[in-house]
């Protein structure tokens, strides 16, 4: 955690950011995350940086689609959005102040990102959540 400590200090910028617009915060030990939920900004879904996750929703326990299947390459059975999410902070835990910068080089949110693909993944079957695994 330690490593992706300049990150996490940024969500929990963000986070707190929220708070003065109505979101509030929750530990998620199970995500080893923040969660500041209600956060009032963007399209909808989540965002994790570091391990804090600001989410525009009442809860990450909820189905959502994959990148795949948003992106129309087929049906794909829903995934539960806490799932995803905790793929990406084990991914910052892992590549700590490289994992932005490696998340934009490798195409951002996109259904060509490894990062979304290897979350995805995860959040489908417990495992790969690395995003160069083959599992």
């Amino acid at each position: 955690m330690l490593w992706t400590l300049p990150n996490t200090a940024l969500g929990l910028l963000a986070g707190a950011v929220g708070i003065a617009f109505g979101a509030h915060a929750h530990v998620r030990p199970r995500d080893l995350a923040v969660v500041f939920h209600q956060w009032p900004w963007g399209p909808g879904g989540a965002l994790t940086l570091g391990n804090c996750i600001l989410h525009t929703g009442d809860s990450l326990d909820t189905h959502c689609v994959t990148y795949a299947q948003r992106a129309g390459h087929g049906e794909e059975p829903p995934i539960v959005l806490a799932d995803h999410e905790r793929a990406h902070v084990y991914q910052y835990m892992a590549l700590g102040p490289l994992f932005l910068p490696l998340y934009l080089v490798c195409g951002g949110v996109s259904v060509r990102n490894p990062f979304e693909r290897a979350a995805d993944r995860y959040a489908a079957s417990g495992r790969g959540w690395w995003p160069w695994s083959n599992s």
